[in-house]
């Protein structure tokens, strides 16, 4: 039997979040700044990350081995940390993709029934 991988509903945001940014940077590298409009673009506005929230985030992936972050030089006086993920980032990225829809199924499955 398949082992399932969960999301843990007590820490749904923080999971959120963190999958969020793994799931763009499937897309390829990305600076902070991209990452943060790329999520708000696509998901029409839905999902914001402030800096505040971003960056200790993105620090907490690089620590953990899921992304590699490098300077690049973007104009005359601009550097910029640019994140990819990393061998460790797309296999992990990969399963929470699936655990996330597996329990978009689930929670829908739920919710169909009940009236609005």
């Amino acid at each position: 039997m398949k082992k399932r991988k969960r999301i843990e509903t007590q820490n749904l945001a923080k999971h959120c979040n963190e999958d969020l940014i793994l799931a763009i940077l499937s897309g390829g590298t990305r600076h902070g700044y991209q990452l943060a409009l790329e999520l708000e673009e696509r998901s029409g506005s839905y999902f914001r990350l402030n800096h505040g929230t971003l960056y200790p985030i993105l620090h907490k992936l690089e620590k953990d081995g899921m992304i590699k972050g490098s300077w690049s030089d973007e104009g005359p006086k601009r550097r910029r940390r640019r994140y990819a993920l990393t061998s460790k980032g797309k296999k992990y990225a990969s399963g929470q993709i699936e655990a996330w829809r597996e329990f978009y199924d689930n929670l829908t499955a739920i919710m169909k029934d009940v009236e609005r």
